[in-house]
């Protein structure tokens, strides 16, 4: 098993190629540029090569091809992820004007229903939302009828157990629909004593909060200075500031658990303003289950099924992937991974500053070999 990378010897200038034993992480080689002839020659002399990790470098593909034909290679999935995310930020940057209007309130659009899509009277709940919360509600109930489990179902659903678990537990879509009204703030108790101290002139936040503090009261210095920012008659805090598209990129290739609740709710109220980034967003989490499945065989439907979506960056990516399909195929199916080569790159840079940038390629290529 051989590992293919490159490395820079001038970053932006000038590249070479290490060759790095999988099996026990050793660097057998250094060739002096990144093409691929040097490559297919290296491998003549050394038939007995049988499977290569590499990047998706065209010119490493065709100098394997050249010099191991029979060899099976595999895409690393690093970089596969990697292209991933450039394609989703090509996308979103595509669609930045859904991300320059946030929402007029605070909370998500899920929670807080139009008053047209309110139920009247005991009527069935209309509207997107309701068409929502019908639709999960019946995948829930289906993939437990399949035998999945809550935990599985919310990981393949990307959302959180309590959610599932509130579905699940729900025996018809309406007992999904809640208002969820307000709760009373912490310092509503020491509004009016607040409101006081401020009509008799006492203007200093810290002050006041210094007053509750020693009564023990549960406020904190924000909500202090929330309320008297209503007082003096300004708005309590500047209007959010819209989400970047790195944001939003980052966002949606994070696994879901890896968020934080403000992330969440950005990128509810994100996906709520452009189904076009709710279809990228499920083509982003179907890829994760078939990298981290090793579900390979499965690749050209969810090519086919980001091609027909037709989304900027992410259908030019998957189409891309077909011309290197068998080596992807690969790379998403065994369990080989490129990460033996990426630590011979990093011990290369360490070798490269120890010598300040002065070596010439072969003092550099000594060293290397020698450690």
């Amino acid at each position: 098993m051989l590992g293919v990378d490159d490395f820079a010897i001038r970053r932006g200038q000038t590249y070479s190629t290490v060759l790095t034993s999988v099996e026990d992480h050793r660097v057998v080689n250094v060739l002096p540029t990144r093409e691929g002839g040097p490559l297919a020659a290296w491998l003549i002399r050394h038939p007995r090569v049988e499977i290569i990790c590499r990047d998706r470098a065209g010119a490493y593909a065709e100098g394997v091809r050249r010099g191991a034909p029979n060899a099976l290679q595999v895409a690393d999935r690093f970089h596969l992820w990697q292209g991933l995310g450039r394609a989703v930020e090509r996308c979103v940057a595509a669609h930045r004007d859904c991300l320059r209007n946030p929402m007029p309130s605070g909370t998500l659009p899920q929670d807080t229903p139009p008053a047209s899509e309110r139920p009247q009277n005991g009527a069935e709940p209309v509207g997107r939302r309701a068409e929502r919360k019908k639709a999960a509600h019946a995948l829930v109930h289906e993939m437990l009828a399949q035998g999945h489990s809550r935990r599985a179902i919310a990981r393949h659903l990307g959302c959180g157990l309590n959610t599932v678990r509130r579905y699940a537990n729900a025996a018809r879509w309406q007992d999904t629909i809640r208002d969820n009204r307000p709760r009373p703030s912490r310092l509503a108790p020491y509004k009016p004593y607040l409101e006081r101290r401020f009509a008799e002139g006492c203007t200093s936040l810290t002050q006041l909060h210094g007053e509750l503090v020693a009564e023990h009261a549960p406020a904190t210095y924000g909500m202090v200075r929330a309320h008297i920012a209503t007082l003096r008659g300004a708005p309590s805090a500047a209007p959010p500031r819209p989400p970047t598209v790195r944001q939003v990129t980052g966002w949606l290739t994070r696994h879901p658990t890896a968020l934080s609740e403000q992330d969440r709710v950005g990128l509810k109220n994100v996906l709520a303003r452009c189904p076009e980034l709710v279809t990228a967003a499920r083509h982003v989490r179907d890829f994760g289950e078939i990298l981290s499945g090793r579900l390979g065989a499965t690749l050209l439907v969810w090519i086919d099924a980001v091609d027909a979506s037709q989304l900027p960056g992410l259908t030019g990516f998957a189409l891309h992937l077909l011309r290197d399909l068998d080596a992807v195929t690969a790379g998403l199916t065994l369990d080989r991974s490129s990460g033996s080569i990426e630590g011979a790159v990093n011990r290369i840079k360490k070798n490269k500053i120890q010598l300040y940038g002065r070596a010439g390629f072969e003092l550099l290529r000594k060293m290397i070999l020698l450690q």
